[in-house]
């Protein structure tokens, strides 16, 4: 093996310790209370700019982890969609919102600390718009919201868009709470991932079906 070889798989496998350590870390304590110094110290890391060597700023960094999940999450959404018939009803298009993300949580084993990773970004205005960017550029996801529209055809727009949030905060908050809960061995509802995203399927179905009331 070349030296370039193995300078190559040892500055991957530095990237990777980062990656990992930076994710658990912002999902333990937030994005803003950890210094990019202390994930390299925590990393293992002798050269303390390790951080910003490697990946930059600490937005960048997000990015970067945001992408190392979200690759495989949207791989099995795309084969969800693709399964879909043109009869596809609305609980199947809640399916292909839910159940890549609870699929992936279990292909990752325990612990996992991308759920919360996930809540703790969706919560920080600056942040947001990276997992943001990162979502609306799946076909996988474009299709699903739009399958979960044409099966409402009579839902005011501003209420469609009202309970697409709603359901976002669902998906990304509860599954935020079974992974803590797994972390801390704390009894959860559902015995798996995949009962864990049968509940959300159903309560999210509620939700889009709920009635509307009429401003007062």
């Amino acid at each position: 093996m070349s030296e370039k070889t193995v300078r190559a798989d040892r500055a991957s496998a530095t990237r990777e310790s980062i990656l990992v350590t930076a994710e658990r870390l912002f999902a333990e304590h937030g994005v803003h209370a950890v210094s990019n110094r202390y994930i390299s110290e925590t990393a293992g890391q002798g050269n303390n700019a390790a951080v910003n060597y490697h990946f930059g700023t600490k937005v960048d960094l997000v990015r970067a982890i945001t992408r190392k999940h979200t690759e495989r999450i949207e791989g099995l959404r795309a084969e969800m969609v693709d399964a879909i018939t043109e009869t596809g009803d609305l609980r199947e298009w809640v399916a292909c919102l839910v159940r890549p993300t609870t699929a992936y949580l279990q292909e990752l084993g325990s612990p996992t600390w991308f759920a919360r990773f996930s809540a703790q970004i969706m919560t920080d205005p600056a942040l947001r718009e990276i997992m943001t960017e990162e979502s609306l550029t799946s076909p996988a996801l474009s299709r699903t919201v739009d399958g979960l529209s044409h099966c409402l055809p009579d839902l005011p727009a501003d209420v469609r868009a009202e309970r697409g949030d709603m359901a976002r905060h669902l998906l990304i908050h509860m599954t935020a709470e079974r992974e803590r809960a797994l972390d801390e061995g704390i009894p959860t509802p559902r015995g798996s991932w995949q009962d864990a995203a049968t509940g959300l399927i159903d309560g999210i179905a509620g939700l889009w079906l709920a009635p509307v009331t009429s401003a007062r």
